[in-house]
């Protein structure tokens, strides 16, 4: 069996949830790599709305083991309420469950921190003020506290004392009350017992599973342009949330990734701050965004919408290594008499060979378009390629000649039935047959 990776290739948002929760029945254990609670994975389990933040979507399967990586950064709370939740539904959290000791922990200044610099930075990102940046600036800066620090006293005791002192002079300099220490140390303790039983060796779990020969699925969060280093900085998340991620943020060998699958929407949406070349800014966008229910999952913040962008899909497979797309919410264009694609960006009259790394040139490019007719009979709730409109199949042939990829999986709607998967791009890489028969 394969270890594969499901990333998402625009800014997130692409129904990466739907496409982990259909695809684990395949799969023995759900790994993921990086990101904290910013994350909204959204499934739709026997009718019900469940959204997942930090858990990976594999939880919602029983014998399914779900791990947490060492690249992420976890809220003790976010967590514990997260996990309450789920037991609320009937859902197992328990042995089930594993994080990296090497995680770090998102601690209570982290989210004054950021509040403070998205209130009065010139430069704001649009961030889900959830301590995510603050929590991966300490770790780089290498004042960092781990999982595996609240199981040390001593040490969770000197390493919160250390960054408190240190967070006063910023918040002292804004104007702010400073944080007391033993409230914080006090609040932190806490959760050590309660996260004890799930904190293991998840590079160890991962290296023994791969010699017993049991399957990975890779569960990424954000997409490719939130990537710290590939993505449209400043306007990104705080970790890599490309396939590049995986070992990292896992403690596994890239030899032990035998695929990426990439998801993307059949149009485009980003949340927050930067630059947006296809944005429709007129009654498209508003459409999209009401048909598509395009509000944030963890924030509720209506996202910006517009038109598929192929120079960005393009970018996004070669950096991850994609072949095979998983294109949703492709009924969400249902009813439109005209579908445009974008297939170049020009910059200054020239037409430019790639997608560029630099936002302020990203922010300038002007893009083309080809123009589609829309499908005269809608794809929603469609679960067979042979029902799907001419239409619409050549829109997907369209997508799969610009970006030299196979489109695998096409989702017609929200349910595990609204799915079109085309067996032939499947082949050695998942059995098939374990998702007909999984019960969801």
């Amino acid at each position: 069996m394969s270890n594969v990776a499901v990333i998402g290739m625009q800014w997130g948002d692409e129904g990466k949830g739907k496409i982990t929760h259909l695809l684990t029945p395949a799969f023995d254990i759900v790994a993921r790599f990086q990101g904290g609670h910013n994350a909204g994975h959204t499934v739709y389990m026997q009718g019900r709305k469940v959204i997942l933040h930090l858990i990976p979507s594999g939880v919602l399967h029983p014998n399914t083991l779900c791990l947490l990586g060492n690249g992420m950064v976890i809220s003790p709370p976010a967590f514990l309420e997260e996990k309450q939740a789920l037991e609320q539904l009937g859902v197992e959290v328990g042995d089930n469950v594993a994080m990296s000791p090497g995680a770090h922990l998102i601690m209570p200044y982290h989210f004054v921190i950021e509040r403070l610099r998205e209130e009065r930075s010139a430069l704001r990102i649009g961030t889900t003020c959830r301590g995510i940046g603050p929590a991966y600036a300490d770790k780089a800066a290498r004042a960092g506290i781990k999982v595996g620090d609240l199981l040390n006293p001593d040490v969770l005791r000197a390493k919160i004392e250390y960054n408190v002192a240190e967070k006063n002079i910023l918040l002292r300099h804004y104007g702010e009350n400073p944080l007391d220490t033993a409230r914080i140390l006090d609040e932190v303790s806490g959760y050590a017992e309660q996260l004890r039983p799930y904190i293991r060796d998840v590079s160890f779990i991962l290296e023994k599973a791969v010699r017993q020969g049991r399957s990975i699925l890779f569960e990424g969060a954000q997409g490719t342009l939130l990537d710290l280093d590939h993505g449209t900085y400043p306007y990104v998340t705080s970790s890599n949330s490309t396939a590049g991620g995986i070992c990292s943020g896992l403690g596994i060998g890239p030899d032990k990734i035998d695929a990426v699958l990439g998801v993307c929407k059949a149009y485009t949406t980003r949340v927050g701050e930067g630059p947006f070349p296809t944005e429709a800014l007129d009654q498209w966008g508003e459409y999209l965004r009401k048909q598509g229910q395009e509000y944030g999952a963890t924030t509720g913040r209506p996202r910006r919408c517009g038109w598929l962008d192929a120079v960005q899909l393009a970018f996004a497979c070669r950096v991850n290594g994609i072949k095979r797309i998983l294109l949703t919410k492709s009924d969400v264009l249902d009813g439109l008499e005209e579908i445009r694609v974008c297939t170049a960006y020009r910059y200054r009259g020239q037409e430019l060979e790639s997608f560029p790394a630099e936002s302020w040139i990203l922010e300038q490019v002007t893009p083309e378009y080809r123009t589609l007719p829309g499908w005269r009979s809608p794809v929603a709730g469609r679960s067979e390629w042979k029902e799907l409109p001419q239409e619409f199949k050549d829109y997907v042939r369209l997508i799969e000649n610009l970006l030299e990829v196979d489109v695998a999986l096409i989702s017609t709607g929200v349910g595990k039935d609204d799915t079109v998967i085309r067996p032939d791009a499947w082949e050695g890489l998942v059995d098939l047959d374990l998702l007909e028969h999984a019960e969801h």
